[in-house]
């Protein structure tokens, strides 16, 4: 991210001249100014590139930061800023503070220029609500529940390793995690079956060891929120095709990466987002029935397709509502392109980061124009006359010159 905004933000920021209204006589300009004191709200989850992710763009567009740091994560936040100042950084533009959102929320609103939020979307909409009385910019990231859609041609058994990566990765917890996977029902069972094999194979454990690939939940609050989703399913008839147990022999907050099928949509995991290692999974009759069900959601974060005709999959990918769209991938292809902005649709945000969107958000437009000769003001009638001659007079000189280079 610092190596990104170091080689582009130059040219992300800079000036440019745009076409006017009366070309030749009126010279147009824009140019970005910094918001001021920008607010960074940062989730628990990863709380360095979440966080720094957003203090970078905004103290290079020329802002000050205020962050705060997730009550569960405080430290490295802290490290960070400590980073950043042995590097250079001035101690003063970059504050972090720490404590519940629910003290510092409203505290931090009142005092910043735009604010950036990175967390659920109920937590989200308080937080837009709150900024939208002073009238302050907001950019937000907020939750999920994101499709997978495995085509009839997909080959299976990369599809079901991008599944277990996608769905089961940091136990769940992640906002651009899998939650959904819609299978052509002529692969279904297949499907069902290798998932469910290699979600078996998964190797569960409190160690930071590398043969460890599936940790413990963060917080009690997440260990009830996915089995309360899992008991609900099963309440209902939803079957457990692996996993749907808590593991207290390894730790307090561990749960079995779980496979879910018939689940159906009275149930709390058809639309809820679990941030669990929980995946529902569907046959679908066609692409347009996945991509019905995939959009069937009040959420639009991330989304995979899967398929062998790339051609058929970019098809697919643009009727998909999310910000974006991994083909032959889980969600790592999208995250890592930081020249490409990354966000939500819908109830999952409002605004970019990365990219030129995740910089500009930061900065206020200021359009500047400047005429080559004076104009009288004598009544309005005469400006607007002189000005309609103008236009008439540039747009006559103009097709001249095009006429005169196509003979």
């Amino acid at each position: 991210m610092a190596a990104h905004y170091g080689a582009e933000s130059a040219g992300y920021l800079a000036a440019r001249s745009v076409r006017s209204g009366v070309p030749g006589v009126v010279q147009a300009r824009v140019t970005r100014h910094p918001k001021g004191l920008v607010g960074v709200i940062a989730p628990w989850n990863y709380p360095l590139f979440l966080a720094v992710g957003d203090v970078i763009p905004a103290l290079v567009a020329g802002n000050a930061v205020l962050s705060k740091a997730d009550s569960q994560a405080p430290l490295t936040l802290l490290a960070a800023r400590d980073l950043a100042i042995r590097a250079g950084v001035p101690a003063d533009v970059w504050q972090v503070v720490a404590g519940p959102g629910s003290k510092l929320g409203q505290a931090i609103i009142d005092q910043v220029d735009h604010l950036a939020f990175t967390g659920s979307t109920a937590t989200g909409r308080r937080l837009a609500a709150a900024a939208g009385e002073r009238l302050i910019s907001t950019s937000l990231e907020l939750g999920g529940k994101n499709p997978m859609i495995v085509r009839q041609d997909a080959n299976l058994e990369a599809a079901v390793t991008g599944a277990v990566q996608a769905c089961f990765a940091s136990a769940g917890q992640m906002c651009i995690g899998i939650e959904r996977i819609y299978v052509h029902e002529t692969r279904y069972l297949e499907f069902v079956e290798r998932l469910v094999a290699e979600t078996g194979r998964i190797q569960m454990g409190a160690s930071y060891d590398h043969d460890v690939e599936l940790g413990s939940l963060t917080s009690a609050e997440q260990l009830e929120a996915t089995e309360r989703h899992v008991a609900d399913a099963v309440a209902q008839g939803a079957t457990v095709a692996a996993g749907g147990k808590p593991r207290p022999d390894l730790g307090p907050f561990f749960y079995e990466p779980t496979v879910l099928t018939g689940v159906l949509p009275s149930m709390q995991v058809y639309t809820e987002e679990t941030f669990g290692p929980v995946v529902s999974v569907y046959p679908v009759v066609d692409d347009d029935d996945a991509i019905t069900r995939a959009n069937d959601t009040e959420y639009g974060l991330s989304a995979s397709v899967w398929s062998k005709d790339l051609a058929a999959a970019q098809v697919i990918a643009q009727r998909i509502q999310a910000g974006a769209v991994n083909i032959n991938d889980g969600y790592l292809s999208a995250i890592s392109s930081l020249s490409a902005p990354m966000g939500g649709m819908k109830a999952s945000g409002v605004g970019r980061r990365h990219a030129a969107d995740g910089i500009l958000r930061f900065t206020e437009s200021q359009t500047t124009t400047s005429q080559r000769v004076s104009t009288p003001y004598p009544s309005r009638t005469k400006i607007y006359l002189q000005a309609t001659r103008l236009v008439v007079l540039a747009q006559l000189k103009s097709a001249r010159r095009k006429a005169r280079k196509d003979s």
